[in-house]
C-alpha cells in the first residue's frame, strides 16, 4: 500500500460528540500536537446536542436567599425549602439511581469533577440559564435529590457541543466530516489505528495512530421507538466486539419515560422537573401509586415502567391506548417560553399540540445505553475481568461503560459522564503518547476486510435474488421491542435471540442498489444494520442470562433483586458460537454505600 493511501495521526478520535471532542481538546491542550477526528456527521451535528434538560453538578446554587441583586429583586425561598447539595449527596442519589450496580470509585471521580467541568463551560463562555443574582440556574430531575441540573433552557447539550467544538478547533483539532469508521486495528491487545470510509469518495482508508479514542454514542436504534437520532447505530461498540474486545453490560438500556407519542422524539425530562404531571385517561396523576415521595420526578426506569403499567392495564390514551399524557398546562405561557420552547417547538411540529394550553401525549421510547465498551476512569479500555489494558485503546462517553451508570442512570449525568470521561481520556491519552508511545507496525493491508464487506453488499446476490437490509432493520427493531423492551421475561428473550440469529443469516444475503462510491448512503445503512445484528445479539443473551431485575433490566419473571447472585457486571466476548460471558465484580464502599432497598 502506497504511503499516500495511509493518514497518520498521532492520536485519532472516533466521534464528535461531547466526549470524543472533550478528548482532543484535552490532549492537545496537554502537549500532543497531532490530533485527528472523525464524525459520520458534521460534528454539531453529534447527538450530544440533542440532550436538553442540563448536566449534574453539585453547585448549591438553589439555596435561601432574600434581598436585591444585580437583576432585580431575588426570589424569597423558606430556609427548609430545599436541601443543601454536596459532591456527597449528588454521589448517593448516583449510586442508588445506578441500582448498586455501578462503581463508586469512578461515581466519586465523576460527582467531584462534575463542579469543575460545569465552571470549565461557564469559563469557555457557554450561555447557561441564570438565576436573578446572576449564577447558573438549576432545576430538579428524576432521582436527584435537589436541584443539579445546571442548564441553558431546553438547549443545554446544544451550547455545550457548540462551545466545546470551538475550543477544539481553537486548539487546532483536525476534523474529519463525513467519515465512517469502519475496523479497529487491534493486534495483540495493542491498537494501531482505524479503518475509515471517506463517505464524499466511498475511500477506504486505513488511519494509523499511537492511540484511538471511541466517544461514538449510544445504539437506541436497535428499538422501533427511540428518541435517538437515526445515526445512533451502535458502529463504535460493534466494531470493538468484532476486534475481540468484550461489551459490558449491554443488558442495561434505559427507556425514557417522555418520548413524544408515535415518534420518540424525546420531550425533556426538564418538563417534569419545571412541575410537570403525567396523567392517565382518568386523569389521574398515577405516580402517586408508584412512587409517592418522588412522583413524576422518580428516576426514568420507575417512571417508564409505571407508564407501561398503566397503558397495560388499560389506562392508556390516544386511539390504540399507548399513550400518556403530558400536562403542563399549570405551568403558564412566560415559564413554558423561558424555559421549555424546543419542546413547545417539538410538539407543535410533530403531534400538533401547544402544550401551554394542550395535552401532549407520549409514551416511554428507547433512549440511553448503559452498557457499552469497559473502560477505566482514565478511558482505558480494558480486554477482561482483571483490567487488562488494551493498549492505546480508549473510549468515553455512552459508547463506553466505566461504569458509573450501573443499571440505570439519573437524568443529567450523561452529559457529565461524557464531559467528565472526555477530558479524563484525553489527558490519559497526552500522558500516553508523550510518555513515548510509538507508532506500531501493521501486519498486511488493514483495509482489506472492510474492502471484501462492502464488495459482497455490491455483489451480484445468488440467484439473482438478495434481501433488503431496510426489512431486516425494520424486523429487528419490531422484535427487539416487543420482546427485549421494557419488561421481558425468559420466552419473550429467546425469541427475541431467535429473531436476531436469523436476521444475521439473513443479513449474508443482503445487497445495496447503489453500486456507486460518492456519498452511498445504501452502503451506510447497510453496515449500520449489520452493527445493529451484532450487538442485538449480545443484548438478548445477556439479558437471557441475568435473571433478576435490577434497574432498566425488568424480567417479570424473576421480579426482585438478587444481590446474592447478580451484584456484578457482565462481559461478553466474541466467539463463533455467539457471546461468551463471564463476570466482573463491581466497587463498592461497603462501609459508606452498602447495597440496600432502592425505594422512592
Amino acid at each position: 500500500m502506497a504511503p499516500s493511501d495511509v493518514i497518520t495521526h498521532d492520536v485519532i478520535v472516533v466521534g464528535a460528540g461531547l466526549a470524543g471532542t472533550w478528548a482532543a481538546m484535552s490532549a492537545m491542550e496537554a502537549g500532543v500536537r497531532d490530533v485527528g477526528v472523525l464524525s459520520k456527521l458534521h460534528p454539531l451535528r453529534s447527538h450530544s446536542g440533542a440532550a436538553q434538560g442540563g448536566i449534574a453538578a453539585a453547585l448549591n446554587n438553589v439555596r435561601p436567599v432574600a434581598g436585591t441583586g444585580p437583576r432585580g429583586p431575588l426570589e424569597q425561598i423558606p430556609p427548609d425549602a430545599e436541601p443543601i447539595d454536596s459532591w456527597e449527596l449528588h454521589m448517593f442519589d448516583t449510586i442508588k439511581g445506578s441500582d448498586w450496580l455501578g462503581d463508586q470509585d469512578a461515581i466519586e471521580i465523576m460527582v467531584k469533577d462534575a463542579i469543575d467541568i460545569v465552571y470549565a463551560y461557564e469559563h469557555m463562555g457557554c450561555v447557561f440559564s441564570r438565576t436573578p443574582d446572576g449564577r447558573i440556574a438549576q432545576r430538579r430531575f428524576g432521582g436527584h435529590s435537589t436541584p443539579r441540573a445546571n442548564y441553558a433552557a431546553d438547549w443545554t447539550g446544544h451550547v455545550l457541543l457548540h462551545t466545546i467544538h470551538e475550543q477544539a478547533l481553537k486548539h487546532g483539532v483536525k476534523f474529519y466530516s463525513e467519515w465512517f469508521a469502519l475496523d479497529l486495528i487491534v493486534e495483540d491487545r495493542v491498537c494501531k489505528g482505524v479503518v475509515a470510509m471517506n463517505i464524499q469518495t466511498g475511500a477506504i482508508i486505513p488511519m494509523r495512530a499511537k492511540a484511538v479514542m471511541f466517544g461514538t454514542g449510544g445504539y437506541g436504534r436497535a428499538w422501533k421507538i427511540t428518541s435517538n437520532a437515526t445515526a445512533n447505530t451502535g458502529d463504535g461498540v460493534a466494531i470493538a466486539y468484532n476486534a475481540g474486545i468484550p461489551l459490558m453490560d449491554m443488558e442495561f438500556v434505559q427507556f425514557h419515560p417522555t418520548g413524544l407519542y408515535r415518534h420518540g422524539i424525546l420531550m425533556s425530562e426538564a418538563c417534569r422537573g419545571e412541575g410537570g404531571y403525567l396523567l392517565n385517561k382518568a386523569g389521574e396523576r398515577f405516580m402517586e401509586r408508584y412512587a409517592p415521595d418522588k412522583m413524576e420526578l422518580a428516576p426514568r426506569d420507575l417512571v417508564s415502567r409505571s407508564e407501561q403499567r398503566e397503558i397495560d392495564e388499560g389506562r392508556g390514551v390516544e386511539e390504540d391506548g399507548q399513550g400518556i399524557y403530558l400536562d403542563l398546562r399549570h405551568l403558564g405561557r412566560d415559564k413554558i417560553m423561558e424555559r421549555l420552547p424546543q419542546v413547545r417547538d417539538i410538539a407543535l411540529k410533530f403531534v400538533g399540540v401547544d402544550i401551554i394550553d394542550g395535552l401532549c401525549p407520549i409514551q416511554p421510547t428507547a433512549h440511553y445505553s448503559m452498557g457499552g465498551i469497559p473502560a477505566n476512569a482514565d478511558g482505558q479500555v480494558i480486554a477482561d475481568a482483571e483490567g487488562t489494558p488494551v493498549i492505546g485503546l480508549y473510549a468515553a462517553g455512552e459508547c463506553a461503560c466505566i461504569s458509573v451508570h450501573g443499571a440505570n442512570r439519573l437524568g443529567t449525568n450523561s452529559l457529565l459522564d461524557a464531559s467528565v470521561f472526555g477530558r479524563r481520556a484525553g489527558y490519559a491519552i497526552a500522558e500516553f503518547v508523550k510518555g513515548g508511545a510509538a507508532l506500531q507496525p501493521v501486519e498486511g493491508d488493514p483495509a482489506a476486510p472492510a474492502q471484501r464487506r462492502i464488495a459482497h453488499l455490491m455483489s451480484d446476490p445468488p440467484g439473482g435474488k438478495g434481501e433488503s437490509w431496510a426489512a431486516l432493520a425494520r424486523a429487528l427493531k419490531e422484535t427487539m421491542t416487543v420482546n427485549a423492551g421494557i419488561f421481558r421475561d425468559e420466552a419473550r428473550l429467546k425469541t427475541a435471540l431467535a429473531d436476531i440469529r436469523a436476521l444475521q443469516e439473513r443479513f449474508e444475503r443482503a445487497r445495496v442498489m447503489d453500486r456507486s462510491r460518492r456519498f452511498n448512503t445504501d452502503v451506510l445503512g447497510a453496515i449500520e444494520t449489520e452493527n445493529l445484528l451484532i450487538f442485538s445479539e449480545v443484548i438478548a443473551v445477556s439479558a437471557l442470562e441475568r435473571t433478576e431485575s435490577r434497574g432498566a433490566h425488568a424480567r417479570t419473571d424473576y421480579p426482585k433483586r438478587d444481590d446474592e447472585n447478580w451484584l456484578r457486571h457482565t462481559l461478553a466476548h466474541k466467539t463463533p458460537d455467539g457471546p461468551a460471558l463471564s463476570y466482573k465484580g463491581v466497587t463498592i464502599d461497603w462501609e459508606k454505600y452498602p447495597p440496600q432497598e432502592r425505594k422512592y
